[in-house]
């Protein structure tokens, strides 16, 4: 009879002892995902949720001109979005589709990530950066990746184009699906912008390439880690400054003249999300950044009481 009594409880706790040994759950990129009690299954989740949508739409109402946005929970795949499949100009964002396509070309042997070439005279343009203002420099493609992310250099994004090939980007682009995001011209051309080859992109398919980067898709595990690695090199823009400096952020912010983008992938421990929100036809793009930042803002303080609520919304300390 004891013995019968023993086994049984013996082998829950043997059993509870091994999940909690193991940690929370993680997804397939070894991020931890939310506990089942805090997924939007209740009357008190869905009312968070709801007021959260709300949020954003009222927000969004709130700019002079075309504000689309998407953001994804990555535990449960819920979207909010907003005019999230219209093609709008990309500005700098687009540089997280050469930056993929440098690292896919690297894992397939056809180009050398850390190779030091000199700077082509071609490649030198005007508008954000500092290699424009220097004379002779001598960098890697790494190297100049860096720039092309946490200064958003067109003088380096333009020796990145030449070396990985224009149309690469669009047709690896489509491969994945994301027919929207289109390369169509080097950084400050100004004449094939009037010609209309902009740089475009749908914030749904940004959001989807941020995904399929943060799975690690066509790329292996060191490659993925040094890819996010540049993108979570801090950088100061209207999403980044929503989030505390102890939350990495993978991310690249764009703004032309009446267009205003930022876009990122942030790992609130628990519940991590992926935000985009692109403006254009822009009455004031610094009101612009303004309700982006607020946007933001709304996401992180949204994902990080999913992650720590409870089923009835107690806020229990990490």
């Amino acid at each position: 009879m004891t013995r019968r009594w023993f086994r049984p409880v013996a082998t829950a706790l043997f059993a509870a002892a091994a999940t909690w040994l193991a940690g929370p759950p993680r997804d397939a990129a070894g991020q931890p995902v939310a506990a089942p009690s805090a997924t939007l299954s209740g009357p008190v989740q869905t009312q968070l949720k709801t007021a959260f949508a709300s949020q954003l739409q009222t927000l969004a109402d709130g700019v002079d001109g075309v504000l689309s946005y998407t953001v994804v929970d990555v535990s449960t795949g819920d979207r909010f979005a907003r005019l999230d499949t219209v093609l709008l100009p990309t500005a700098s964002t687009i540089k997280i589709a050469i930056l993929y396509e440098l690292f896919r070309q690297s894992e397939e042997g056809r180009i050398a990530l850390d190779d030091p070439q000199p700077l082509s005279p071609s490649a030198r343009a005007g508008g954000a950066g500092i290699l424009q203002e220097l004379r002779s420099p001598v960098l890697s493609l790494r190297d100049l990746a860096t720039l092309m992310i946490v200064l958003s250099d067109n003088t380096a994004t333009n020796a990145v184009i030449d070396a990985v090939g224009m149309d690469n980007v669009t047709r690896r682009m489509e491969g994945l699906g994301l027919t929207g995001i289109r390369l169509r011209r080097r950084m400050i051309d100004l004449e094939a912008a009037r010609r209309g080859d902009e740089n475009v992109a749908t914030a749904a398919d940004l959001a989807s390439l941020l995904e399929a980067i943060r799975r690690g898709e066509g790329l292996n595990p060191t490659s993925r880690a040094a890819l996010l690695d540049i993108l979570r090199k801090r950088k100061s823009t209207p999403l980044t400054r929503a989030v505390p400096p102890g939350v990495a952020v993978a991310s690249k912010p764009g703004g032309l003249e009446g267009v205003r983008v930022d876009a990122g992938y942030v790992t609130v421990d628990g519940r991590p999300f992926i935000i985009v929100v692109m403006g254009a036809y822009l009455a004031d793009e610094t009101a612009a950044d303004r309700v982006i930042e607020e946007m933001s803002r709304a996401a992180f303080h949204y994902f990080r009481r999913l992650a720590q609520g409870g089923a009835y919304g107690r806020l229990l300390p990490p």
